[in-house]
């Protein structure tokens, strides 16, 4: 198993200092190489899906920084967009290709554990089919460790060693629970005035599942 790694990121309005990074494993390696060739994109197009907070819109900024708008257009929140748009933009996109017409990454917020992107327009549902298909897939061990210090880190909150090795037997596999339970580490922390040691992980696990559930995850 690979090691996670972590790129840089572009800043957002949201993100008012700092780099905001997103850390790399096993769960979106290839979805990270397969962006950054949008020559190799059936149709020069693509499709990103995946978990909750698994930095699906990250990747996206980061990758259009990347490329450059002449060459790659980033529509996040495809799922919400009007179909019938979409489906203007993706026959636009054939009339050039990556390097005269540009590329197109379709950000959709739809979980592919959970049924995917539903379309409703034929036509639509056809095109974005033969698309190239990306899925950021849940985390593992080693991916959910690096997480968890990631989010502390962009938080200011200091963590010692032994941090993950405790919490993430304890905690869901998901992007958006490590980052709950790094907010309520904070959280706590915060309230107590004391620095985020096991009994602050604690009583964030007890918060965020309860006193029995958290001893079985």
């Amino acid at each position: 198993m690979s090691e996670p790694s972590q790129i840089a990121l572009p800043l957002t309005a949201r993100v008012p200092v700092g780099m905001q990074r997103i850390v790399v494993g096993q769960a979106n390696t290839a979805v990270i190489d397969a962006l950054q060739m949008p020559e190799r994109w059936p149709f020069h197009v693509a499709v990103l899906t995946g978990p909750p907070r698994s930095g699906k819109s990250l990747l996206g900024r980061w990758v259009h920084g990347l490329l450059g708008s002449a060459l790659i257009e980033v529509i996040d929140d495809a799922d919400r967009v009007d179909e019938t748009t979409l489906f203007h933009r993706w026959n636009a996109v054939q009339q050039g290709g990556p390097r005269e017409g540009g590329a197109l990454l379709l950000i959709a917020n739809a979980d592919p554990d959970n049924g995917g992107w539903q379309i409703a327009l034929p036509d639509l549902a056809s095109r974005i089919g033969g698309s190239l298909q990306l899925a950021i897939a849940a985390p593992d061990d080693v991916l959910a460790g690096e997480l968890i210090f990631a989010h502390a880190e962009q938080r200011g909150l200091s963590l010692p060693e032994g941090a993950a090795e405790y919490l993430v037997p304890r905690t869901e596999r998901s992007f958006a629970a490590i980052e709950a339970l790094v907010a309520a580490i904070d959280r706590i922390s915060l309230e107590r005035q004391t620095p985020a040691t096991m009994s602050v992980w604690r009583a964030a696990l007890e918060a965020l599942h309860g006193p029995e559930q958290q001893r079985l995850l």
